[in-house]
This record gives C-alpha cells, structure tokens and sequence, in this order.
C-alpha cells in the first residue's frame, strides 16, 4: 500500500533558562499543502493554538521539562509527541490520513494520553454529540455511552449506572473536584446542566486507586469548556427547542484570553413541561433550571492557576401519579428547590523535569422539598383556573431542608522521567458537614471526614506498557446522637496493554474498589417520595470492597474497527433494599441489608467505513450487564441488554461544513431477570434520526441541527424508570431543534 505522509516539522528555539517558544508548520507530505486550523495542543499545561492560513503556529512562555504535545486535525490520525524542552533541533512527525473521527486526550486518567496510548480503557463523549443524539439533559445524554444507564424519575431526576452500579459507586467529577450534592439519596439526580461542558469521560470499573470511595463502580468526569486560546476570544448564543415538553434550554458565552490572563463565562436558563406518552401527559415531571458558570486563569513559565465557579439552581416536579394535563412549567407539589455551589481551583508548579498539582473545591448545596397535599383534577383545560390551583398549594416552609457543604483537596506530584516510568504520588481528603433545617430529617447531621494517598506508575517497554499503583484510604463518619464510625481499605490496579498485532490493541485490567455506606443507608428512617417508599437504614453496615477484572480488544483498520470490551466484577458486602413486607403510613417499608454479590458483562460492536464512500459509517454496538446476589437471586436495577445500529453520513460543501445526518435503532431486550421485589420488563425499539450542519450568516457560523427521537411514539417504559411500578409509560415522540451562532 501507497505509503502516505503527513509531515509536521517542528523549529523549537530556547529564550534563556525557564521559557521555550515552539514554533512550527503543518503540512500534507502527499499533496505539498500547508493546513490550517489544525489544533495544537499541550493537555498537561491545557494550552494550545491553531495554525494559521500557511500552517504556521506558535506557543510561547513553556516551561523547561518534559512535554506531550498533540496535533489534531479531521482527516487525519491524532499524534501525540513527546518533546523534551529546550530542544533546538528540529522533529519530523509522519501521521496516517484517516477517516475515523479525531482522538482526544483524556483527563480523567492522571498520565494525560491519547486513548490509544492509555492502559485503562475510557469512554469519551463530546457534548455536542450528546445534543446532537436528541437528549434533553445532561443525565439524559450520557446514557448514548456504552455502557452507561440511568435510573430516572422523569427527565430531570436522573442518577448515572455504569455497568449496573449506580448511587455512590459511581463518582462523578466537575471542574476537577469531587462532586458532592446530597447523591445518596436514592431520588437525587445528577444535578449539572450540560452548559459549559465540553465533554464526558467514563471510567467503567474500580477507580478508588485515583479517587478514593465511592469509585468502586466507575467515574463520570464531566469537562468544562476550555479557556480561549491566548491573544484570542470568542461568543456564542445557543437555543434548543423540543416539542415533546414544549421546552427550551438557552446559553449565553464569552471568553477572551490574553498572553497571561484568560476568563469566560456562560449563562444559562432552562424550562420543560410535563413530558408527553401517545396517551398521556406524566403530571408534575415538569422542571426548571438556572445555570451560570465563570472562570479566570493565569498562566506563566513556572506556574499556571484557574478559578472556575458554577451556581445551578432547579425547581424538580415530582410525579406520583397521572392528573392535571397542562403544559404549565411551574412544579406541583410535591417538588424539589435545589441550588449548588461548586467553587474550584487547578494550579500547577512546574520544575526542571517534574511538577506538582495542587485541585481544590468547595461545594455547598442547599436542597429542600415541599411536600403538602395538593389535589390533580384530571384533564384541567382552563389556563386561569390552572395557575389558581398551583398558587392555592403553594407550600410556605419545606419538609425537608438540608444543607451539605463540602471542602475537597487533591494533590500530586508527577516525579522527573526516569528512564521507562512515569510515577505520580499524592493525597487526597474531603471534609463534609450535613445540616437539617426543615421539620423533617431523614438524614440526620453528620461530619464525614476522608484522606487517602496513592502512588502510581505508568512503565514504558519497547512492545507493550504496564501501570500499577497502590493506596490507603480511611473515612470518619460522625453521626448526631450515634456513636463514630470508621472504615479503611487498602486497593490496587494493574494494568497491561500492548499490540498483538499491528492493527490489534489488548487491554487487560485488574483492580480493586471499596465503597463506605452512605449516610442514607446507615441513618434513612422516613418517606422518600421519589421513590414512593419507607427506607430505614442500617447503622451495623460494613463497607463494600470489590475485585474487578476488565479485557479489552480493538481492531482498527483504514475502513473498519471492531472492539470486544468484558468484565467480571466481584462485590463483598453489597448494600442494597429489600422489602420487608409492611407499611408505614400506607408507604412499602424498605431496608437496607448486605449480601456478596457479583457482576459480568460487557460491550461488543463496530463501525465500518466503507472505501472510497469515507463518508458513510455504519455503527453496531451490543450491551449486557447481570447482576446477582451470591444466594442466587438477581440484583435490582440492573440495565436490560440492548443493541444500538447507527447509518451515519458525513458532508462539506462550501455552504454547508460538517454536516451530518443520522438513522439509529435502538433495541433493547426484556428484562427478565429481576430481583424479588422487581417485575419483568417488555422488550422494546426506539427509532432516532437527525441532521445537522454548519452555514454562513452575516459571516459567522451558525450551527444547525434537528433530531427526532421515539419517531414511532412508542409506548414504552425502561427497567430502571421509578414510574416503572405505576405502569407509567416514559417520554413519547420528540423533536429537537437546536442553533448555535458564533458572535
């Protein structure tokens, strides 16, 4: 075969000791031609610029040390490069042109690699292409990841399920701290709006090696937007419409970089109706959100730091059964009035050949519930005597009113390159306080105090590359009238990966997890009216601590890529509900008890190009998840198998760029294999379509797209729906409309 260069050379000159300027020019060895826009990128200084209409780009002010530095452009194969700073020499890079859709680096690991240079296997979503799928929010999108699930109570209630564990085993990080708002509570969603978020990444398997509890099922890490590049800025304007809830979501963003200094903010606002079946409207899923984000950084040779903050405040109708049908916005009672704070800062130290990072957050959330009796009247038509309905009910003092706040600290030190190994140590703690204000307390107060430190190292060998690493963790709980508890667990991981063959990568992790019980599962004693049911919790819990084994195969090819991901994962002492058969004012009473457990699984698929049509892609991909207890009876919640087959189009002419059209089927399968207080669940297919593509309007982009979902209005309900036991149907046939101008 032809061989094909792709020529990058690379002119680095030294300014004295502590700063390098690299320069350089892009260009295709086949066709002579110099590129432009294609991004230049230093992930670990979070840096980067774009070449210029001759190819040529620029980075000022690096640190001496160690550097990966990644170019990225459609068309092309993603190359990562690492470059020793100061170097005068000049670098000659060969990349392979390619039709498969450009690599990220991924941040939610610590080493910062390419996912084809990473040994633990991630997922990773653009936000963009979550909207584009037709998803109404964030929780709601991140279920188009393989693998990934929710349970739901409607649309705005939403806990992510990462190969069939949910609640507090999947952690979920934001602007690079732990988040923290009240999800243990079996009601609770995920509580960030996708305004402002660049991507997601999903680690599906034990992470408490980097994070610590409540990583033993897996991490969502949620990206924010990057700064603007320096000596540049940009605005946009962003609207979606759906049809389904007569809905919208809107933002507003600005950012603006100099040489050292750099800030951004966006503004969003949100609003749904109660969501509509063929049949019905499911009374009080209505929802409203107000999001606002802001950042500033500061960047010099040895040091660089960003401040970012985001206020998200949402109003969460809870339903309960089938009554008033209006398209009103405003919640019933029972609802949700929830608002979370999340401060955060990144700084980094950089030395001759290492560096230290320090990540600190604060989170502070505020959630109450009002929960008065309110009273639907069935097919409400009279607008005026609706909105005097919901004042007359309006609930003065909540129920339920409980503050947490929350201070994390992570800090680690990348040792200098030693030949073959990259090592990171560091520690990490948390120091948590919940406070009740309302009449009611199904949680009581409570001081939650965590610190573990780590060590990991990445080893490079000629044929293949090995990470492994070890960490302590210890957790302090102090209850309100309780006695203390504590729990401490040591874990581990290692990973391998290496090339079979030229065109097959073999992954294979094996590690260990350790969840503490949560706050709910240790104290509940009350209703929770999401889940219509009495939970007492259970002070003698112990914590879970699971063995997880991950194998993973990728066959890429110039027109095909297979991939065969599996699992085996055991749980000692998982935690879960069981009815014990009584009622507690007229609610079923649930308990939590422990039993070991263990899970398999996995994801198969692929996607094939065909040549010379690079431009249409078929996609295949194949879920399974069991969960079971060791006594032989199924665990609850746990995701029904399903198989996703998309026809995707790709095209640009000079009035349209990076256009896009799509056909999905998703099919999933009945679940037949339930708990002992679940019923089996029908089978189901849900049909998607959408375009999608990029104009002209007095001379800035404008992005466009339509997506139809449940196109067949298909009456429907999904295994991990709440509703589920009311025989209430999930969303209906929707249509989205979205834009997005550039100012």
């Amino acid at each position: 075969m032809k061989n094909i260069l792709f020529l990058c050379v690379l002119s680095l000159a030294s300014f004295g000791y502590g700063q390098s300027t690299i320069q350089g020019i892009v260009t295709d060895a086949e066709t002579g031609n110099n590129l432009s826009y294609v991004n230049i990128y230093l992930p670990h200084l979070e840096k980067g610029t774009t070449t210029n209409a001759s190819g040529e780009f620029e980075l000022q002010n690096i640190p001496p040390g160690s550097h990966t530095l990644v170019c990225s452009f459609i068309g092309y194969e993603t190359k990562s490069i690492n470059l020793k700073l100061p170097l005068t020499e000049n670098l000659s890079i060969s990349l392979i042109p390619s039709a498969i859709e450009m690599e990220a680096v991924i941040i939610s690991t610590p080493f910062h690699k390419l996912q084809s240079d990473n040994v633990m296997k991630v997922e990773r979503k653009t936000v963009s292409e979550l909207r584009a799928s037709g998803s109404v929010t964030l929780a709601d999108g991140i279920t188009n990841i393989a693998g990934v699930e929710s349970v739901s109570t409607g649309l705005s209630i939403n806990k992510p399920v990462i190969r069939g564990l949910s609640s507090n085993r999947v952690l979920v990080y934001t602007q690079g701290v732990r988040l923290e708002n009240q999800q243990f509570g079996s009601e609770h969603g995920l509580g960030l709006s996708d305004a402002g978020v660049e991507s997601v990444e999903v680690i599906k398997g034990p992470a408490s090696l980097l994070y610590g509890s409540d990583a033993l099922g897996g991490v969502l890490y949620i990206n924010p937007e990057r700064f603007a590049n320096a000596n540049e800025q940009s605005g946009d304007i962003n609207l979606n419409y759906f049809s389904n809830t007569e809905g919208y979501n809107t933002s507003l963003g600005y950012k603006s970089s100099g040489e050292n200094f750099k800030f951004l903010f966006r503004g969003s606002l949100a609003a749904h109706s109660d969501y509509e079946t063929s049949d019905y409207r499911v009374t009080n899923t209505r929802f409203k959100e107000q999001d606002f984000k802001a950042g500033m950084g500061y960047q010099s040779t040895k040091f660089k730091t960003e401040f970012r903050y985001n206020v998200n405040h949402s109003k969460l109708g809870i339903p309960e059964e089938i009554g008033m049908q209006t398209t009103d916005k405003n919640p019933l009672l029972p609802y949700q009035d929830i608002t979370n704070h999340v401060f955060s800062s990144k700084s980094k130290l950089f030395f001759n050949n290492s560096k230290l990072e320090i990540n600190l957050g604060y989170i502070y959330n505020a959630r109450q519930e009002f929960e008065d009796e309110h009273h639907h009247e069935e097919h409400h038509d009279d607008e005026e005597d609706h909105e005097e309905d919901h004042d007359e009910h309006v609930a003065e003092e909540p129920a339920l009113n409980m503050k947490l706040k929350t201070a994390n600290y992570d800090i680690k030190y990348h040792l200098p390159k030693t030949g073959r190994f990259e090592t990171i140590v560091g520690v990490q703690g948390m120091h948590q306080t919940n406070t009740n204000y309302g009449e009611e307390e199904l949680i009581p107060n409570a001081t939650t105090n965590d610190l573990g430190v780590f060590a990991m190292s990445h080893i490079h060998f000629e044929n293949f590359d090995l990470q492994l690493g070890a960490r302590y963790d210890n957790r302090w709980l102090n209850i309100e009238n309780s006695e203390s508890l504590t729990y401490n667990s040591f874990n581990g991981a290692l990973g391998f990966k290496t090339n079979l063959f030229e065109k097959i990568t073999f992954r294979l992790n094996v590690a260990s997890g350790f969840r503490a019980p949560n706050l709910a599962e240790l104290t509940s004693d009350g209703i929770h009216h999401g889940t219509n049911r009495y939970e007492i919790g259970n002070s003698n819990l112990t914590y879970e601590q699971n063995l997880q084994t991950d194998l993973a195969l990728e066959y890429k090819s110039e027109h095909v890529e297979l991939f065969a991901n599996g699992f085996y994962n055991l749980v000692n002492d998982y935690i879960y509900l069981e009815p014990d058969g009584t009622l507690i004012d007229g609610e079923p009473v649930f308990n939590y008890v422990q039993n070991d457990a263990y899970l398999y699984g996995g994801e198969i698929g692929f996607h094939f190009h065909p040549h010379p049509l690079d431009w249409l892609h078929f996609e295949s991909s194949f879920e399974s998840v069991t969960g079971k207890l060791n006594s032989g009876s199924y665990l609850p919640l746990i995701p029904a198998n399903s198989i996703n087959n998309t026809i995707r189009v790709e095209f640009d002419t000079k009035s349209m760029k990076s256009g896009y059209a799509f056909v999905k089927l998703q099919s999933t399968f009945s679940q037949n294999n339930v708990s002992n207080f679940e019923t089996p669940t029908s089978s189901y297919n849900l049909l998607s379509a959408g375009i999608g593509s990029t104009i002209q309007l007095f001379k800035k982009d404008l992005f466009i797209s339509i997506t139809g979902t449940n196109l067949t209005d298909k009456n429907y309900i999904s295994h991990l729906s709440r509703l589920k036991p009311d025989g209430i149907f999930n969303m209906g046939r929707n249509f989205s409309v979205g834009l997005t101008y550039n100012l």
